[in-house]
């Protein structure tokens, strides 16, 4: 069965939320969390996360809720970690790798920390029991994509076009796909742009899909009360969850 990786924005609105959200995801059928660590320049996504990412620093987000909602999620789901480097970088990746393993986390997704440079940390992580998920764009040319998932683990981010998340791009996959499957046994996870409409399409050829904007859209929903958009969530995983594995 295909799976639905779920983005969420760590402590937005709050801690709580965060955490009922996560597990209600869970029970609509996602299999890993996506928490996101709220950082001011969120360079990879577009408008509504980022959206998201401010509203959560203006109300005060410190590190320490993503450790408060792992605690509750971790042991419930597969839980990673996805953050931009500056805030890993600035407490110390061996910091952060120390509250993973006391919290259950998987791992660690970050956009912005190149293959090359993310060497050591991978060796680190790896040698903890974490992944440090890799990323391959459409871009990317056949030895550069042999270069870095022949040591993949976890899951392999394909980024589905050039461009930031919530865009409606639309690349040709098929190739890419077949190269890296060339290489690897290690799941891939298409993201970008996935929604409800453009989830069955993405999944073909891959082992998953991740989804961020098209939950957060309804976070940001100022019109819904917290169950409401906790319903309107969970119906959306659900039905994501049957596209894929149509």
């Amino acid at each position: 069965m295909k799976q639905l990786v779920a983005y969420i924005t760590a402590g937005y609105p709050d801690v709580n939320f965060s955490i009922d959200t996560a597990l209600a995801l869970k029970d609509a059928g996602a299999d890993i969390i996506e928490l996101g660590v709220p950082f001011s320049d969120p360079v990879a996504d577009g408008e509504v996360i980022e959206e998201a990412n401010l509203k959560a620093l203006k109300n005060g987000f410190k590190i320490e809720r993503i450790f408060e909602i792992s605690k509750k999620i971790a042991p419930e789901i597969s839980t990673f970690w996805m953050g931009y480097f500056n805030p890993f970088y600035h407490k110390g990746v061996d910091y952060f790798a120390a509250k993973a393993r006391e919290y259950g986390v998987s791992g660690f997704i970050i956009p912005d920390l190149p293959f090359e440079e993310a060497k050591p940390y991978k060796h680190l992580l790896e040698g903890m029991g974490l992944n440090l998920v890799d990323f391959i764009a459409p871009t990317h040319s056949e030895e550069r994509i042999r270069k870095i998932v022949r040591n993949s683990l976890g899951f392999i981010y394909l980024v589905a076009y050039a461009g930031i998340t919530g865009s409606a791009a639309e690349e040709d996959l098929g190739e890419i796909i077949k190269i890296i499957k060339d290489y690897t046994s290690t799941p891939v996870f298409v993201g970008f742009g996935v929604n409800e409409k453009s989830a069955k399409a993405k999944a073909k050829g891959v082992d998953g899909v991740i989804v961020g904007s098209a939950f957060i859209k309804i976070l940001l929903d100022d019109n819904l009360t917290k169950t409401q958009k906790i319903d309107r969530i969970s119906i959306l995983a659900r039905n994501i969850k049957e596209a894929i594995n149509e």
